[in-house]
């Protein structure tokens, strides 16, 4: 913000600074989307479901409260409007109304329509709060019950527009916020400077209760999706130590080799030179100390009760696999091809537990369906292609068990550490599609 030579902040942004919350609230200020229907019950309504409504929507509860307090506003403001029109017209008749006061009274239509531009914003205020409160400053604008009334305001429309108001602070932003208070205000204050303070301490009444209503709601909403993002991780981080655990029992089987060759080596050759034997040595020991170092490493990412890990997967079991969602009811057609068996271990392990997961997605999402399974092997690359349909007739989906699995973060993470890609989608018909393409190799940087 830019300041004159005094200091105090420029007139121009001062302007700007008013004018922003105005325009917000007349014209380009838009609520937060309507809340579902079937939304939860406020934790201090709770008590209704003793008596059997708090068992309904709340929002389709709260939209028929609103019907029925739009009826009620309607026939009591029009009631009222025309009982004083009666009285007001008598007392014209008996020269009882003091000099200077209007002498034409409305007629019944008149006073009707002003009952519904009074009562028919709160019908539209659950789904489109801003809209219903520029209804009531329309009709504020265009019609003023007095006479017959000696205050602007009527009892239903002073209600209407206070539940109004609450809504738009408890949904808008607040530059809305802002603009629709200080428009109120100043409505207030041209209609009628003796009533004034009354009115605006109604008007800002229910703007401070449904802006602390949405900070409340703001904060909330912040903070689960903080959750989110910490369980993401969280789940990012277990998957990866999954992964490295079971990647331990196949570099480990390498490392002993070494060890176990270079070992043997000297008994296998006879003649050896002394330098090549050292040699030898020294590699058998080198072998022996990574093998140390890594049992160290997998000490720090075991969880506290780690159990030991089995002898790990690869392809050469997938004819298992496939046996084992045969017998869970799924109806499998696999299609191999290429020599899977010789692929090296983190390779054959990365593959079966990505096929193992998209398998157990079917089994649990879509139980009895028909699912097309490939495994290829060409130009030193894997493609895995897993394609489920709809569960069968009869067939219910069952829900993922709490810590069962990591589903497609984990497979994502699988094919990443090999410098391969997976992608999973919806298939056509409501099935679901999983495809990897995994190198044999290394890529080189």
């Amino acid at each position: 913000m830019t300041a004159d030579a005094s200091g105090s902040p420029g007139v121009r942004d001062t302007v700007a600074l008013l004018w922003r919350p105005l325009v917000a609230a007349l014209w380009s200020g838009r609520p937060d989307p309507a809340p579902p229907l079937d939304r939860p019950w406020p934790f201090w309504l709770r008590w209704t479901r003793r008596i059997g409504i708090g068992r309904l929507p709340f929002g389709a509860v709260a939209q028929v409260a609103d019907l029925g307090i739009t009826l009620a506003v309607l026939f009591g403001t029009w009631s009222v409007l025309r009982n004083d029109a009666i009285s007001y017209r008598q007392a014209l008749l008996d020269h009882a109304v003091r000099p200077g006061l209007p002498t034409d009274v409305p007629e019944s239509g008149t006073l009707l329509l002003i009952a519904v531009a009074v009562a028919v914003p709160l019908t539209v205020r659950q789904r489109h709060p801003l809209g219903a409160w520029r209804l009531i400053a329309l009709a504020t604008l265009l019609f003023d019950p007095r006479p017959p009334l000696f205050t602007p305001y009527t009892p239903g429309g002073t209600v209407v527009a206070m539940l109004c108001l609450y809504q738009v602070a408890a949904r808008c932003p607040r530059d809305v916020t802002v603009g629709v208070g200080m428009i109120s205000v100043a409505g207030v204050l041209l209609l009628d400077r003796a009533t004034a303070a009354g009115a605006i301490a109604l008007l800002l009444l229910p703007l401070l209760a449904g802006y602390l209503v949405r900070q409340r709601q703001v904060a909330r909403r912040e903070l689960a999706e903080q959750e989110e993002r910490h369980r993401e991780a969280e789940v990012v981080l277990t998957e990866r130590q999954r992964i490295a655990r079971e990647l331990h029992d196949v570099v480990a089987h390498h490392m002993s080799m070494i060890a176990i060759q270079a070992e043997a080596a000297p008994y296998k050759v006879t003649g050896l030179p002394d330098e090549t034997r050292r040699d030898l040595s020294e590699i058998r020991s080198t072998a022996l100390d990574a093998l140390t170092e890594m049992r160290r490493i997998l000490g720090v990412l075991r969880s506290e009760n780690g159990a030991e890990t089995a002898p790990q997967p690869g392809l050469d079991r997938l004819d298992e696999l496939v046996s084992n969602a045969r017998n869970a009811g799924l109806h499998v057609t696999e299609h191999v091809d290429g020599d899977l068996a010789a692929l090296p271990q983190g390779v054959g392990l990365t593959a079966y537990r990505i096929l193992q997961e998209a398998l157990s997605n079917a089994m649990r999402h879509a139980p009895g369906s028909h699912v097309t399974l490939a495994a290829e092997r060409a130009d030193d690359v894997v493609r895995l292609h897993v394609v489920n349909g709809p569960p069968a007739d009869g067939q219910r989906p069952t829900p993922s068990p709490p810590g069962g699995g990591h589903g497609l973060t984990g497979m994502r993470e699988r094919a990443a550490m090999l410098g391969g890609s997976l992608t999973a989608a919806p298939g056509p018909g409501g099935g679901f599609t999983v495809t990897a393409v995994l190198p044999v190799k290394e890529r080189a940087s």
